[in-house]
C-alpha cells in the first residue's frame, strides 16, 4: 500500500489539488488529507521540510515539486502515485 498525505490549509486550491491527487491516485494509494490548522500536522509538515501548502508527500518522502507549496501531477507519478 502507497501511503499518500496531502498537507492543507482548507483553501480552495488546496482543495483542488486534493481531487487531483485523489482522481490519479490508484486502488493501492491510501490517501489522507492532512490539515495543517491542526498543530500536531503543522509540526509533522515542519519535519518533512513543507513550507508552502498544497504539499504532497509519497512514502515519507516530500515531493520536489511541493516544497513550497503546490503540486506537479506527472512528478507524483514519478514517485509512484496512480500505480500499484
Amino acid at each position: 500500500m502507497r501511503d499518500v498525505q496531502v498537507f492543507t490549509a482548507g483553501c480552495s486550491y488546496c482543495d483542488e489539488a486534493v481531487a487531483a491527487v485523489k482522481q490519479v491516485a490508484c486502488s493501492n494509494c491510501n490517501v489522507r488529507v492532512r490539515d495543517m490548522h491542526d498543530p500536531a500536522v503543522a509540526a509533522e509538515a515542519k519535519k518533512f521540510g513543507i513550507s508552502g501548502v498544497p504539499a504532497v508527500v509519497i512514502d515519507g518522502k516530500l515531493a520536489d515539486c511541493c516544497a513550497a507549496g503546490g503540486i506537479d501531477l506527472d512528478v507524483l507519478r514519478t514517485l509512484g502515485l496512480g500505480s500499484a
